[in-house]
Parts: structure tokens; C-alpha cells; sequence
């Protein structure tokens, strides 16, 4: 597959127009000639962050996800192969969202964009 793949922040921050996002970033998710692509796992941790109050999105879940195809951000399922390289991770992040998207980037070889230390340690290709 290749691409890029959003972490959850970084889908937010493009979403929401936040200037935590790098400019490496926006560039990369901006640029038509790049696929770039974000986990459904990321809608999952939005619904539930929503759900008990940490996050408001507008829209919520529906709206993450319209604002996504809108922006030409295709919306990865999660596949047995996401799932077999997730039983090999090391576990150097413990929290399950971040460690699915990671294991989605090394099945799919996509680059991942993201600025979590944890996910950082792994061997997957990094962009922020």
C-alpha cells in the first residue's frame, strides 16, 4: 500500500486546523500527489474520548470521518495482517490505539506521521 499514515493527534490537529501540527506534516497531508491515510482504530479512540468527555470534535465520529474523505484522507479497516504483526510488537508502548496504528504502518508499509516518543521507538518509517 505505502503512504502515509496519520496517528490520531495528527488527524485531529490537520483536522481541527491546530498549529501543533508540523509544517513537515501539513505539507506531506496537503499534498495531492501523496496518499495519505488514517486508521479506523483512530476513529474508535475519538468515539471514546468523546463519549467520556476528554474530546469535542464537531460532528463527533461522523464528522472526524466526513472531514476526512473531504480531505482526500482514505480511512484504513483493520485487517488480520494489521493483527499478526501486532502479536510480534514489542511492547514498547502499552496504550492498544497507538500500538494497532503502529502495527497498521509496518503491514501496510506506510511512513507514519507522528510526534508520540513512544511509537518513536519502534522500527516503523517516521515523519514529523
Amino acid at each position: 500500500m505505502g503512504g502515509y499514515l496519520l496517528d490520531t493527534h495528527a488527524a485531529i490537529w490537520f483536522l481541527m486546523g491546530d498549529d501543533k501540527l508540523s509544517d513537515t506534516a501539513q505539507r506531506i497531508i496537503v499534498d495531492v500527489s501523496n496518499s495519505v491515510y488514517v486508521s479506523v482504530v483512530s476513529a474508535w479512540e475519538l468515539t471514546i474520548k468523546i463519549s467520556v468527555g476528554k474530546l469535542r470534535f464537531p460532528g463527533n465520529t461522523a464528522g472526524f470521518t466526513r472531514m476526512a474523505q473531504d480531505n482526500n484522507i482514505i480511512i484504513v479497516p483493520i485487517e488480520t495482517t494489521h493483527l499478526a504483526v501486532l502479536e510480534e510488537l514489542p511492547f514498547h508502548h502499552r496504550d492498544p490505539f497507538d500500538r494497532l496504528i503502529a502495527a497498521t504502518a509496518f503491514a501496510e508499509k506506510m511512513t507514519l506521521i507522528t510526534t508520540d516518543e513512544n511509537i518513536m521507538r519502534y522500527d516503523v518509517p517516521l515523519v514529523w
